[in-house]
């Protein structure tokens, strides 16, 4: 697959929430994963290590309200889309969750994602 039919179809599985679909099927196994310093995990390597941290995500959120995401914008191994997530998390309450997401795409495969978000307020 090309870089703009690997975004086209992760945009697609994201809109549908099929995360692990789009994990299973557009990316590498050696796939990185990489998020602001102050995240709970920065640095994720591995499909294995991927998976558990969506299923840590998942136990943290009460509930979903919506998630919507940007058309992609490919520039030769890389795309870029906005997302927001609406979401309420457990004894944290609701918050929206404004992020960019950069891919970066090799043999048909996503191998790295990387996400820019503000740290939240800190109380």
């Amino acid at each position: 697959m090309t870089t703009q039919e690997v975004a086209n179809k992760l945009v697609e599985y994201c809109r549908q929430g099929q995360w692990e679909k789009a994990q299973e099927e557009l990316y590498s196994e050696n796939a990185v994963s990489i998020e602001p310093p102050f995240a709970p995990q920065p640095r994720t390597e591995g499909m294995e290590g991927i998976r558990q941290k969506g299923k840590q995500w998942e136990a943290m959120v009460e509930e979903v309200h919506s998630v919507n995401i940007s058309e992609p914008a490919v520039a030769g191994p890389y795309f870029t889309c906005s997302m927001v997530n609406d979401v309420t998390f457990k004894g944290m309450g609701r918050t929206q969750i404004q992020e960019v997401c950069v891919y970066k795409v090799e043999d048909g495969k996503v191998v790295s994602e990387q996400f820019f978000y503000p740290a939240p307020p800190q109380q």
